[in-house]
């Protein structure tokens, strides 16, 4: 690709649709209390909201390369957020919990292949030598929505009403819309084309089935029968669709991407460090407002200064790219992230606010320097004409990681947190000096404050709930000392992504292709003269 000039509104038109359809996905998060009030719902059902979301947008996202090929990026682009936008407004406008979630359908049918969709076009519009700055622009949608998201969701519905956390994307969509018209160039279109029927319903079968029992084991139960059959199932289905794959002439994901090495180590190394990123942004709210006590408005406020942080490296860190490469960015970047996060991972229940805000921060940067690197590298590789396929499965293994992340988090919080519970209770007992003189002085206060009687079960409840506290509080730091865990072991995939290598195998995968476009459909790939410009 040549050294042109890239057009810099357009860029901004699909951050401006990735931090849309990102933010939507955690500002709903906060609203669910009241939203089960006020439609008389209970916890399991209003779930729902948020489940009926995570499963069509994941369901999407392997269409996307299809669709972009066939139709062209910006058309499809442009219908994905007209349609995010009429699901927001519908879901503004709903009467009932069961409304909400077919209006929820709807807005995540353009939310999930918005962000796959606009990674393709930047890799297909900007140099490869200018990529690093692109995407640590565009990066920033990606990072700082996650944690925007509950501030602005926690704002809304404590000082407004809760129909704002949808129809606010309304303007925003139509804007956007119009902005994605004007300043988008419209893609090259692979004519002849055909729709992969099957492997498509294999994949979304698998993909349905795997992120439901990720986003319901921990309510079901990680051995029910119910987790059980729909993991079963979604290993059936996805085994056989990597098999489809490899001998279909235009597959729906091109498996054969993960023959390309540095790919690989930069799919895998972006699985690793999403459930790092993913973990406190999960744990953290957990913390601040089950142990101390915080509204969603101040947790989201004491989040906030690390999603700026987060924003504030990813240009930098792509300006560092272009020059150094992903590896050594990557490196220290995640030495930062690790070691900030272990140290999050001893966090207690006198951990001061800026304290903990300080080491939120750090650790952020640490992911800002390191993540759309990691991710931008293996992109790097790939051909022009594949890289809406290669983005479908970028996006695709993020979500999963995510998903997978929060739901071994929680496994392990939980789990911890038992464990601990018990060992403490343990200790407290009437052998225990400190035990009992803390049950004699708090029963003593409570027969003065309730009456005579009082004072037993108000000393062993309040007791118990010391016991309970700070066993979650340990339970919270094992799960956040696990994660640590995943940032370090992501060290060794980062070597296979030298600036050196990167460009190696770059020169390698447009070999590769050029031999493929010769060999035409046969060969797996488009033949000559398949492909039109609009």
């Amino acid at each position: 690709m040549s050294d042109r000039p890239f057009s810099w509104p357009a860029l901004l038109v699909l951050v401006l649709g990735a931090f849309m359809s990102i933010l939507d996905g955690s500002i709903v998060n906060v609203a669910l209390p009241r939203l089960m009030a006020i439609f008389g719902v209970s916890p399991d059902k209003i779930q729902w909201v948020m489940t009926a979301y995570l499963l069509t947008s994941g369901v999407v996202v392997p269409v996307t390369g299809y669709l972009g090929d066939r139709f062209g990026y910006k058309r499809v682009y442009i219908y994905s957020l007209a349609a995010f936008t009429v699901g927001s407004a519908l879901c503004g406008a709903a009467w009932s919990n069961d409304s909400l979630i077919a209006f929820r359908v709807i807005q995540a049918l353009g939310g999930g292949m918005i962000i796959p969709l606009s990674m393709s076009i930047i890799f297909r519009m900007v140099p490869r030598q200018k990529m690093g700055m692109a995407m640590g622009v565009w990066g920033i949608s990606a990072t700082m929505a996650p944690a925007v998201g509950p501030t602005l969701g926690g704002y809304l519905v404590d000082y407004y009403s809760w129909h704002l956390i949808f129809t606010i994307n309304i303007p925003i969509g139509i804007i956007a819309v119009i902005l994605s018209y004007l300043f988008i160039e419209e893609t090259p279109l692979v004519g002849s084309l055909k729709f992969d029927v099957l492997g498509c319903f294999l994949c979304c079968a698998g993909l349905f089935c795997l992120l439901l029992a990720l986003s319901r084991g921990q309510d079901e139960g990680w051995t029910s029968q119910y987790i059980v059959t729909l993991f079963v199932l979604a290993g059936f289905c996805l085994l056989v669709f990597c098999l489809w794959e490899l001998h279909v002439p235009h597959p729906m994901l091109d498996i054969r991407l993960f023959a390309n090495k540095v790919y690989t180590a930069s799919i895998a190394a972006v699985c690793m460090t999403s459930i790092t990123m993913f973990a406190a942004i999960f744990l953290v709210p957990i913390y601040c407002q089950s142990l101390q006590g915080m509204t969603p408005m101040q947790t989201g406020l004491l989040v906030m200064p690390m999603a700026l942080a987060t924003g504030i490296m990813m240009p930098v860190s792509g300006r560092l790219f272009d020059k150094i490469g992903a590896l050594p960015l990557g490196l220290v970047g995640l030495v930062i992230a690790g070691t900030f996060t272990v140290m999050l991972g001893f966090i207690n229940l006198d951990t001061g606010y800026r304290a903990l805000q300080v080491l939120l921060v750090l650790r952020a940067v640490g992911l800002g320097l390191c993540m759309m690197p990691i991710s931008t590298a293996g992109m790097n590789t790939i051909p022009p004409a594949l890289v809406g396929r290669a983005s479908a499965i970028n996006n695709l293994i993020r979500q999963i990681s995510a998903s997978l992340g929060i739901a071994y988090m929680t496994y392990i919080m939980l789990d911890r947190q038992a464990l601990h519970a018990a060992r403490l209770a343990d200790g407290v007992n009437w052998t225990s000096p400190a035990a009992v003189e803390t049950y004699k002085r708090l029963s003593y206060l409570a027969n003065l404050g309730f009456g005579p009687g009082a004072g037993d079960s108000t000393a062993l409840g309040y007791i118990n709930m010391l016991v309970q506290k700070q066993a979650m509080v340990q339970g919270i730091g094992d799960a956040l000392l696990v994660s640590a865990l995943a940032a370090f072991l992501t060290i060794p995939l980062l070597f296979p992504l030298s600036k050196k290598k990167v460009e190696e195998a770059r020169r390698r995968e447009m070999v590769r292709y050029a031999n493929l476009m010769g060999a035409g459909p046969a060969g797996g790939g488009p033949g000559p003269g398949m492909c039109k410009t609009i």
